[in-house]
């Protein structure tokens, strides 16, 4: 088990009405002017548009809005935003929705009080020395974004990300009610997205963690029956809370502790968006399917461990290798029960810019941490994925 820090000072406001408290958040925060982020209509046929507008008139708080955020969001609108928000002088960003309302709310809580581009703190790394605080209203069950210290912001053909705890909302509102009619496509691309990241902290090369190894399965065991209980009922709210919870847990950063995750997939499936503007978890279901195979002749040790305690392959029947190919078949044939592509084929996409989506992947050196991939593995990942 490695050293750690733990870190998380995110609120979290879970259950049905919980919306109903953001009027006291904002008190708590001495909001003046607040930028309220979000993508179409939905907020106002939820009723969160009017308790959001409601908390502000009651306390005085200036209140702007923008609800042009799309999938895979860019930094045009973010640098559109963070101009309007300097000029209204916003010192509260609120995001609504999923992963890509509170990535472009963080990226427009860093920019307002930045001086140059804030496309910079992605493509340079550059630290931030004040970032606006931030809320959220969680709308999806997902990415996970609501408590975690990262954003990702495509420009182009890059879609890069950046980690600092300062970008980690104050508070997230979760009404798992506001999932219940999300369309049966984005819920289980979401189920895919909370997945891959309880995976990606799975695949440590770390021995000795039996206690964060024991929670990610625990915490995937739970995502499976939820689903299945999704796929019986869609309108199951309490199988919608619990998968809604889970997306938090899976990337709050607690089940880092004591190991170091992987991420090699998620570095890979980023370049498949950006060039494609593909949905992310399907992404990442294409992605893992791939990338699992490869591991299986590479490096099996941690899949064939999951194989045998959340899907039952006896490590007396079957050796190492077998087993992590059983894991891959099995996640596949999740993934597809779930109605979404495995595939790379079935996406439309050929093999014509793997090796420039490779080379973008690794500009800094080899990605991951399980088993690190150069340019050339991940070309044939992505050649296993067709």
């Amino acid at each position: 088990m490695i050293g750690f820090e733990y870190y998380n000072p995110a609120k979290i406001v879970f259950g049905e009405d919980s919306e109903k408290k953001l009027k006291g958040l904002l008190e708590t925060y001495q909001v003046k002017s607040l930028l309220l982020v979000y993508s179409g209509e939905f907020i106002k046929t939820l009723g969160i548009y009017s308790v959001i507008e409601e908390a502000t008139k009651e306390l005085g708080i200036r209140f702007s809005e923008n609800g042009n955020v799309v999938p895979n969001p860019s930094i045009e609108l973010v640098r559109e935003l963070v101009e309007q928000g300097k000029q209204d002088q916003v010192d509260f960003v609120l995001a609504v929705g999923g992963g890509s309302s509170i990535d472009t709310a963080k990226a427009v809580a860093l920019g307002i009080p930045y001086e140059g581009d804030v496309w910079e703190f992605f493509e340079k790394g550059v630290s931030p020395k004040e970032v606006l605080p931030i809320g959220v209203i969680a709308t999806t069950a997902s990415s996970g974004s609501e408590t975690s210290n990262a954003a990702i912001l495509s420009s182009g053909e890059w879609k890069l990300g950046f980690e600092d705890d300062r970008i980690i909302p104050k508070f997230a509102i979760m009404n798992p009610k506001f999932t219940v009619n999300l369309p049966a496509y984005q819920t289980f691309v979401g189920i895919a997205d909370v997945l891959s990241h309880l995976l990606e902290r799975y695949f440590s090369d770390e021995k000795h963690s039996d206690t964060t190894d024991y929670l990610i399965e625990g915490a995937i065991r739970a995502l499976l029956v939820n689903a299945d209980r999704l796929l019986q009922d869609p309108k199951d709210v309490n199988a919608r809370g619990e998968i809604q919870w889970l997306a938090s847990v899976a990337h709050n950063n607690f089940l880092d502790a004591g190991r170091s995750a992987d991420w090699g997939s998620h570095r890979i499936e980023h370049e498949l968006s950006a060039q494609y503007n593909i949905t992310h978890g399907e992404g990442m279901a294409v992605v893992t399917v791939a990338w699992t195979k490869y591991m299986a002749e590479r490096k099996p040790w941690r899949l064939a461990l999951l194989a045998s305690r959340v899907f039952g392959a006896d490590a007396y029947d079957y050796s190492e290798k077998e087993r992590a190919l059983i894991l891959s078949e099995k996640l596949k044939a999740f993934f597809k029960k779930l109605g979404l592509k495995t595939t790379l084929s079935e996406l439309g996409i050929d093999e014509k810019d793997f090796e420039v989506m490779a080379k973008r992947a690794t500009r800094n050196g080899s990605v991951g941490h399980y088993e690190p991939l150069d340019a050339i593995t991940i070309v044939n990942i992505l050649k296993l994925a067709l």
